[in-house]
């Protein structure tokens, strides 16, 4: 019955939201399992059904045209039902994309300070937007500009830093289930804008995410 209310008011599926290097890939996959949902990477989907890098998206088309393919990718996959999707990083820059996320799913921001981004993303020759000559302050403004997207579309938002995949995904577990955001169909308990930050009430690695 839970599942069936869920679905009737469009909120079906779970999506994580961070910038590249914040872990969804990795935590996606892990809570996926612990939810039993299905899980899909978005860029891997893409990289799937397109046969080329994303390195070769933007090549050729551009970031434009990679976000056309993001967001058409984002309807798809939105109809589905029980779905965990691991976002790619820039999927909040379109405001039909945060519309989409809002109406059919739960969002959880997995944030992370610059430093950790930094860390875990500094070494990958894969993230087209961080081959330049100062990757690090191309970095910072993608954070500058994205996190007030990811907050503003979140029902939760989870402070990554350094804490164990295990510790991450149990915590993330018992906040919607404490905040009855899952499984669908109950009614969020918490008064106010509906956010709520995991370890501040007020080491995971993605795949590929841009």
């Amino acid at each position: 019955m839970l599942d069936n209310l869920g679905m009737a008011d469009g909120k079906r599926n779970l999506y994580l939201v961070g910038m590249p290097g914040s872990g969804k890939s990795t935590i996606g996959k892990v809570l996926s399992r612990h939810l039993n949902l299905d899980f899909v990477d978005a860029d891997q989907e893409l990289v799937s059904r397109t046969g080329v890098s994303i390195a070769n998206i933007f090549q050729v088309e551009g970031e434009a045209g990679f976000r056309v393919r993001e967001s058409q990718l984002l309807a798809t996959l939105s109809e589905q039902d029980r779905l965990l999707l691991a976002t790619g990083g820039g999927v909040v820059l379109r405001q039909d994309n945060r519309e989409i996320l809002q109406r059919t799913g739960i969002v959880i921001y997995l944030h992370a300070t610059l430093d950790h981004l930094w860390q875990r993303t500094r070494h990958d020759s894969r993230r087209p937007l961080l081959q330049t000559e100062n990757p690090r302050s191309v970095l910072k403004s993608l954070l500058d500009t994205r996190d007030p997207l990811y907050r503003q579309v979140a029902d939760l938002t989870v402070e990554t830093g350094r804490q164990s995949i295990g510790k991450l995904v149990s915590e993330i577990d018992r906040q919607l289930d404490q905040r009855n955001l899952w499984p669908p169909g109950r009614l969020p308990t918490s008064a106010g804008d509906g956010n709520a930050n995991v370890n501040n009430p007020r080491g995971a690695h993605a795949i590929d995410d841009f």
